[in-house]
């Protein structure tokens, strides 16, 4: 009886092993490749409790985990040229949550702002994700899930530098007139056709724009405008999620460049974004997280080892009882 009562509890332990690694809650990990410091800002849904934190600074090469309640959804985003003044008062000049604070405390970004949004065990268990340029551009941002399944289970994002060939009409510069970010058509211009508000809320009504055409060329499986659903929303099972600032070398520094530089950056960081199994360069090896194509062997690794090691004890066990 001891004998089998022992099996039964070192049976139970070796498939809690395998099953538990599922039903544990996502991981996002945040890294930041720029050149420059990155200050991410974070801002749940209003059915959503808020993270442990809502903003925090990320200097160049560093990253952060943080782990989510299950069935978390919201925003976020990075904020960049930040700074204090005087009197204590947070600001930034682009993506800032008008907190006056490093926390952004249930303030979402000002656009313009890259967004890379989330909703988290949705419709049919599957997590939803997109890499959104609805609120304008501020800085390029990758999403890569790890370790998911699912049909549409695979990177995305906006991995080119569009401030250097943002058009004038929506470009945001600094004090010393370096581009910091692109405007969406809807904040720049106040029009229904451009928002998709009034007359043009619907998707047989709003179409995409001159302007949003620039952003889904550039970024074509970001959302360029509020109907953009067909091609900019991915979905994964049991992931968890890299989200990476400045993701490749050639969008790590403010482009001061024209569009063709910033098209053929886009057409080859595009090339890659093609292949769900494939990220751009150096997008994991910082995290300390696993690829999707290492990730399973590497979970196969631990399960051949506990299983040897499972065996040996039963043996074991077995001869002293």
């Amino acid at each position: 009886m001891a004998q089998l009562t022992l099996r039964n509890l070192l049976c139970s332990l070796f498939v809690a092993h395998f099953f538990l690694p599922d039903v544990l809650s996502t991981t996002f990990t945040i890294s930041n490749k720029c050149d420059y410091t990155v200050w991410p800002g974070i801002l749940s849904n209003a059915d959503a409790p808020p993270l442990s934190s809502t903003g925090f600074v990320l200097q160049k090469g560093e990253t952060r985990t943080i782990n989510p309640p299950a069935s978390w959804g919201g925003r976020m985003w990075g904020r960049t040229h930040c700074a204090e003044d005087s009197a204590g008062k947070f600001s930034c000049l682009t993506g800032d949550c008008g907190s006056g604070k490093l926390e952004c405390s249930g303030s979402g970004a000002v656009p313009p702002a890259t967004l890379a949004e989330f909703k988290l065990d949705g419709y049919g268990g599957m997590d939803y994700f997109d890499v959104s340029l609805v609120d304008g551009y501020n800085l390029p941002v990758l999403v890569v899930p790890q370790g998911g399944t699912g049909q549409n289970c695979s990177s995305t994002g906006c991995v080119v530098d569009l401030n250097g060939s943002c058009p004038s009409e929506l470009k945001v510069t600094s004090t010393s007139g370096e581009g910091v970010a692109c405007k969406s058509a809807c904040e720049a211009f106040r029009q229904p056709q451009y928002c998709c508000s009034g007359a043009y809320a619907t998707p047989d009504t709003c179409k995409p724009s001159s302007y949003s055409a620039t952003f889904k060329n550039a970024c074509p499986h970001a959302y360029s405008y509020a109907y953009d659903d067909k091609t900019s929303t991915f979905t994964c099972a049991s992931a968890n999620y890299l989200i990476t600032f400045c993701p490749t070398p050639n969008t790590s520094q403010k482009s001061s460049q024209g569009s063709t530089d910033a098209s053929n950056a886009s057409a080859n960081a595009n090339k890659s974004l093609m292949d769900g199994t494939m990220v751009y360069e150096g997008a994991l090896d910082q995290s300390g997280a696993s690829s999707p194509s290492t990730y399973t062997h590497v979970l196969g690794s631990h399960g051949i080892a506990c299983f040897v090691s499972i065996t040996v004890a039963i043996w074991q066990l077995t001869h002293v009882f």
